[in-house]
């Protein structure tokens, strides 16, 4: 388990490496440009050099990772994947600040500017792709009660005290006392985590729906395409994850053991962080890279650089959306000017709030 664990810090790693040739061609570290501009000599300079500099980062932490994995050293290895994911995140994010205001300097060089704020909306009878129906969400109600089902039939054989934690070297460290509310501990993270994809799902039902003014029907197709592909490992992932409550269900009973647990929980965290990257690489941010090709304007039809506040927070009072795709990164991300996010967060945080102190009352 301790060499897969550490295989998520590569992973992640890589990640921010591609991120800055998985964007829309008109953003350069969430900075509009005119599309064409994405051959710009300098503006593909500026994504080497981050790609080098976080390739080096991940590099060096794989390694490290590695060497604790390999020879058994447990404190190292946790280190690297604690500390080494914080650290590429943080490092990835203050290298876009860094060049983002490079390119701002550079686009305000070159005289980039819309002369106004085109739009588009794409009309006919030819289909567009889109996320799939959250009724596909209604199958983590069998898992629920599957999960419930075990906990209950086994109960009775379930030991007084529970192993509920266990170190790199395959040790107990820690055991709960087995009481009736014990076999609710795993239906209610299943209940939490379906909860957690259900939203993201609908996020994603709900996103605003970016489009080329350059190519409306072309890119309203890519972003399609990337939305459904999304939307399907967000079912896929989540229903594989809820899996987690039966198996914890079986190694409160004995069937399987603790380290059998975590390694299939470990397992399925990378094939859903896998089949991220997958479709990154394939689709590219909002479907960026379905349609490399197609047609460049050189000119600015667009630019809302002044509501996104750092790079990555979009604050626009005048947007009625309440989610639209990242400017930079994969995925969506939130209108902050608008109060239904903030009611939407200030939910979350508290049902949050109540899940921890219910799994913590219960185990």
């Amino acid at each position: 388990m301790l060499a897969l664990t550490v295989l998520l810090v590569p992973i992640v790693g890589i990640m921010t490496v591609v991120t800055p040739f998985l964007m829309r061609r008109g953003e350069v570290f969430a900075v509009t440009v005119p599309d064409a501009a994405a051959r710009d000599p300098y503006l593909r300079g500026l994504k080497l050099r981050y790609a080098l500099i976080m390739g080096a980062i991940t590099a060096a932490l794989t390694a490290a990772g590695a060497f604790g994995s390999f020879t058994g050293n447990a404190g190292v290895a946790l280190a690297v994947l604690c500390v080494g994911t914080l650290l590429i995140c943080g490092v990835s994010y203050g290298l876009m600040l860094y060049f983002r205001a490079k390119v701002q300097a550079y686009k305000k060089e070159r005289g980039w500017h819309a002369a106004a704020q085109e739009s588009v909306a794409v009309v006919g009878d030819a289909p567009v792709p889109h996320a799939v129906s959250l009724k596909w969400d209604l199958l983590y109600l069998p898992v629920l009660a599957v999960t419930l089902a075990i906990g209950v039939a086994g109960y009775a054989q379930m030991p007084d005290l529970i192993p509920q934690h266990m170190n790199f070297q395959g040790e107990v460290t820690e055991y709960m006392e087995k009481t009736p509310l014990t076999v609710l501990a795993p239906v209610l993270i299943v209940a939490f985590m379906a909860a957690c994809m259900v939203f993201s799902h609908w996020t994603i039902l709900r996103s605003k729906k970016p489009s080329n003014p350059n190519a409306p029907a072309t890119s309203a197709l890519a972003y399609g395409m990337f939305a459904r592909a999304q939307s399907i490992l967000l079912v896929a992932g989540g229903l594989a994850l809820s899996l987690l409550g039966p198996v914890m269900e079986l190694a409160f009973i004995g069937v399987i053991g603790l380290a059998q647990a975590g390694v299939f929980v470990v397992a399925l965290a990378l094939v859903m962080v896998v089949g991220s990257l997958a479709i990154s690489l394939v689709y590219g941010q909002g479907g960026a890279r379905v349609f490399a090709r197609m047609s460049a304007s050189d000119k600015l039809l667009a630019d809302d650089d002044e509501h996104w506040k750092l790079g990555v927070f979009y604050f626009n009072p005048n947007d009625s959306s309440l989610f639209l795709p990242e400017r930079f990164g994969i995925g969506w991300t939130m209108n902050w000017a608008r109060p239904a996010v903030w009611a939407i967060m200030a939910g979350g945080f508290l049902l949050t709030v109540a899940f921890v102190v219910g799994v913590m009352t219960i185990m």
